[in-house]
């Protein structure tokens, strides 16, 4: 799902994957911490594999409950390259992306259930919780 992101102006202090529980803890240098589930992390993948090139040519993730991130790799001084157990590893998720996910999960997350029920999509409970 397309994401519009503005910029935050705040960089990570504290990046911590919680292998158990599928969660990456992002702590800001604005004080904001942030928990995010890897499923939420991979359908919110602003790759072209997801939200295409331009509006309207947007995929629709499904299936994810289960994925979890398999490695965090930094790209330059703004954003990580995060590797999921499905294979997918094409998404680069800026601070600014980061902080937007964290920030509005709620939101973010009813937009997408909702956009799972309008097309007929159910999801069920991962496995690892």
């Amino acid at each position: 799902m397309r994401v519009a992101i503005t910029p935050c102006h705040c960089q990570p202090t504290e990046i911590k994957l919680h292998k158990v529980s599928a969660i990456l803890e992002i702590h800001f240098d604005d004080g904001s911490i942030f928990e995010l589930p890897s499923e939420y992390l991979r359908v919110f993948t602003q790759s072209a594999e997801a939200v295409g090139h331009g509006p309207g040519q947007e995929t629709l993730q499904t299936g994810k409950e289960d994925v979890t991130i398999a490695d965090i790799l930094p790209v330059g001084n703004y954003a990580v390259k995060l590797v999921f157990s499905d294979g997918h590893d094409t998404g680069i998720y800026s601070w600014d992306l980061l902080y937007k996910l964290g920030s509005d999960f709620p939101l973010l997350w009813s937009a997408y259930l909702e956009a799972l029920q309008a097309a007929g999509i159910s999801r069920r409970s991962p496995l690892h919780n």
